[in-house]
């Protein structure tokens, strides 16, 4: 009988977790002072790079969910209205079959100055690893920081399933985590940061990781890739 009762409580339990809501904030997240950067209705706090206040019609929302529809072909960018210093932010995502993306961090938001996010942010991936050509290539996967250093350990979900991306950016220290797994850690404030830029893709952005602080995006990179659960906790 206790056997049974146990199973209930753990099955009941589970089912409350899960029912805790897409897009929504638990007490604790309440308490410590996260705040959601997306309400699953609306693009409050968000514009598309370059686009003013506008955001490209290739952003959509459906059920709680930011997608991607790649048809339409007016992106940009999804960018936050906010700057963000020291922060711990989250995000889930769900990549299609060989699709690209990502999540650019410390944006500078000028695309007058900046033709993209990218040439001051830096970015850890979203990508389905084994269908698209960037997965051949290291330091290219979901998880990593894009071209600047390769994930720890591998833990990415099948194409199509839901993974959990955080990064924590405070004081000059960068950690990435991937489905609770820590990936990445380093320092943003001395040689070797300025040194794993110089050997990498960004060597030509004298902008790039730079300033680490700033806006934070949802990359458009043409094809479709979706987001929700967005939220950010400022340390």
């Amino acid at each position: 009988m206790n056997k049974i009762v146990l199973t209930c409580a753990a099955v009941c339990f589970a089912f409350v977790s899960f029912s805790q809501g897409v897009n929504e904030l638990t007490k604790a997240e309440k308490k410590n002072g996260t705040q959601l950067l997306f309400d699953g209705k609306t693009f409050t706090g968000w514009h598309s790079y370059g686009k003013g206040d506008k955001v490209g019609s290739s952003w959509t929302i459906e059920d709680g969910v930011i997608g991607f529809d790649a048809a339409k072909k007016d992106g940009g960018d999804l960018v936050t209205n906010e700057s963000f210093d020291n922060y711990d932010f989250s995000v889930d995502w769900k990549i299609s079959v060989n699709g690209n993306s990502g999540i650019i961090f410390n944006v500078t938001d000028d695309p007058k100055k900046y033709y993209a996010t990218y040439v001051t942010g830096p970015e850890m991936q979203v990508l389905h690893d084994e269908g698209h050509p960037d997965g051949k290539i290291i330091k290219h996967n979901s998880g990593d920081l894009y071209d600047l250093i390769k994930s720890s350990v591998n833990v990415t979900k099948p194409v199509g399933e839901w993974n959990t991306a955080r990064i924590v950016n405070n004081k000059g220290l960068l950690q990435l985590y991937l489905n609770g797994s820590k990936v990445v850690e380093t320092r943003t404030d001395d040689q070797s940061w300025k040194d794993l830029i110089a050997g990498s893709k960004f060597k030509g952005m004298p902008d790039f990781g730079k300033v680490m602080q700033g806006h934070i995006a949802l990359q458009d990179h043409g094809n479709q890739v979706w987001f929700r659960n967005i939220k950010i906790r400022k340390l």
